[in-house]
């Protein structure tokens, strides 16, 4: 029998991925500033940096805070929003309305900076193998990471059974890219069905609206335990 492997699943409260990894008898952590919402004893509240040299085989940082890395983000670097991020501290948010413009803009690049820094230090981590999920980046973003960092394989909820639209970025080193395992037709842009399969695109705004974006489908986990976790088993076999 196969031994199991030591995992740390990073930046995650769902435990999509975490469940994913010990369903196939993995020694799995996961880990984030936040409490895990199925309240597994297994979840440590904690910033990840302080975890990654404690001795595991592979890590899988899900959702680290990518907002100031993504296309999406890029344009609150020269326009600031008119609310504050969640990122910012809390005498930053409090003051947020009544802020100029510029020191508003001087806090967006302080936080895509503090990004960058968390995904660096990730990515270096003293681990055999991760993965780093993020969307695709903007220049400002890519250009603050390590030099050695891999184009990612770009992936989608759909190639694993989910009828769902969400192009993410994964970060390799030590993995083999994913296969897809059941890969849906896209409907037809313009369609109802369409529609449906943007729905986390077209999540409204709110408090857990970060959530919907963000979190990890279960094709993709199961994918990601079966094919990243195995071939990683059987080389430390």
């Amino acid at each position: 029998m196969m031994h199991p492997l030591r995992i740390l699943i990073g930046c995650e409260t769902s435990g999509v991925m975490r469940r994913a990894f010990a369903a196939r008898g993995h020694d799995v952590w996961s880990c984030d500033l936040l409490p895990a919402e199925d309240a597994t004893n297994r979840h440590m509240i904690c910033d990840i940096r302080e975890v990654l040299d404690l001795g595991w085989d592979l890590l899988a940082v899900m959702h680290p805070p990518c907002t100031r890395l993504c296309n999406s983000g890029v344009r609150w670097l020269h326009v600031p929003p008119t609310n504050a991020p969640a990122e910012a501290r809390p005498d930053e948010r409090a003051a947020w309305p009544d802020l100029p413009e510029d020191t508003r803009r001087a806090i967006m690049w302080r936080l895509l900076d503090e990004g960058a820094a968390l995904f660096s230090a990730c990515w270096r981590a003293p681990i055999p193998r991760v993965a780093v999920e993020n969307p695709v980046m903007h220049r400002h973003g890519r250009a603050r990471l390590p030099a050695d960092l891999p184009k990612p394989q770009i992936v989608q909820p759909w190639w694993f059974g989910e009828p769902v639209f969400k192009a993410t970025g994964l970060y390799l080193r030590g993995l083999a890219p994913l296969s897809a395992t059941n890969r849906l037709t896209p409907p037809a842009p313009g369609t109802e069905a369409h529609k449906r399969w943007s729905a986390v695109h077209r999540a409204p705004p709110g408090p857990d609206r970060w959530k919907i974006r963000s979190r990890t489908f279960e094709g993709l986990a199961a994918a990601a335990a079966d094919q990243w976790g195995e071939n990683a088993r059987k080389e430390a076999a």
